[in-house]
């Protein structure tokens, strides 16, 4: 079976693999405050151009948004997204159970329309009756979306005005941050990124590591005692060494972007097959993951030889998704495009 289930589903890129063999026997400090976690700091605030910037290393994405999120907000407060925002739909509630609600708007492939949000804080701050309801706290998108789509540099400019009109710190889910950046396409920098939000994380999970987020506070804005507020949600890895080697391989040389550009352009590939074969596609994707309209048929013929997600109905057909990763390789994406 070839698998386009998911960007996680492998190991990791040879690279930590070998260097977490070669370090294998090597004492270190604990919780992330070991030589490897450091070097990895200095990498990530070079590439973001931040060099005062603080860094965390968290194990997981919904770990990661959950103790953000958790951190930033008061206990009347809420967080923003789009009704498809990943906080909303695939994390089981997780920020509901921390205790805040999430606040939703509407969704366009994936992506928050800035005057939504503006118009949307207008009428809340106009109600007499706010003090009664749960106040908005900070705004929440990712890049890439949920759908495969990218903001641009000017999308991104306004909603981060939008915020900064409203007092509104401005977080961004990077679980596939790498991808996003290297879509066809993409005219944002990570420097621009950092620039635009408050704190936003590097996906390693889904982008080449074992696992592991780097949580970036841009402008030396961590909430105080956030390292203990890690623990508290049991984000906290004890050998923290294990995130600190992963990116710092990441980081060296570019590695992070050129694995994050080799699974986009094997993704085009197999979109533009599909478009050339008659099929239609559900959102017009430019990065790794691809969302396709296929009939029953054609799913359970494919699915013989090929693992890939069914997301939900439209009319008679099935919103499937295709992923690409670091580990994808040409001949997978040969073998779906000769079986469709």
């Amino acid at each position: 079976m070839i698998s386009f289930e998911s960007d996680y589903n492998n190991g990791c890129h040879e690279a930590i693999l070998k260097r977490l063999f070669e370090t294998n026997d090597e004492r270190a400090t604990g919780y992330g405050l070991d030589d490897y976690c450091a070097s990895a700091k200095v990498k990530i605030r070079q590439a973001c151009g931040k060099p005062d910037a603080d860094v965390f290393f968290l194990v997981g994405g919904t770990q990661t948004n959950a103790t953000v999120i958790d951190a930033m907000l008061k206990s009347y407060q809420g967080v923003l997204t789009v009704e498809t925002g990943h906080i909303n739909v695939h994390e089981s509630g997780a920020i509901e159970f921390g205790g805040h609600k999430v606040l939703t708007l509407p969704s366009h492939d994936g992506k928050m329309d800035a005057g939504e949000l503006d118009q949307w804080l207008h009428d809340f701050y106009a109600d007499p009756t706010y003090d009664h309801m749960v106040f908005p706290g900070i705004v929440y998108i990712t890049f890439a979306t949920e759908m495969g789509t990218i903001y641009s540099l000017a999308e991104l400019q306004t909603i981060s005005d939008v915020c900064k009109s409203y007092e509104l710190p401005l977080f961004i889910d990077g679980a596939r941050l790498g991808y996003g950046l290297m879509a066809e396409g993409c005219d944002v920098t990570l420097p621009q990124l950092a620039d635009l939000c408050d704190v936003f994380y590097l996906g390693g999970s889904k982008c080449g590591a074992y696992c592991g987020e780097a949580v970036v506070f841009t402008k030396h804005n961590a909430p105080a005692h956030f390292f203990t507020i890690i623990k508290q949600h049991g984000a906290l890895l004890a050998k923290g060494r294990l995130l600190g080697i992963q990116f710092d391989t990441l980081m060296h040389d570019g590695l992070y972007f050129k694995i994050a550009r080799h699974a986009v352009e094997l993704a085009i590939r197999l979109r533009d097959a599909f478009i050339a074969k008659g099929y239609k596609m559900y959102s017009n994707s430019p990065t790794n993951q691809q969302f396709v309209l296929l009939d029953k048929t054609t799913i359970a013929r494919l699915e013989k030889d090929f693992v890939f997600e069914q997301w939900f109905p439209v009319g008679d057909l099935m919103n499937c998704r295709f992923v690409t990763s670091w580990a994808t390789s040409p001949d997978d994406v040969d073998a779906l495009i000769a079986a469709l």
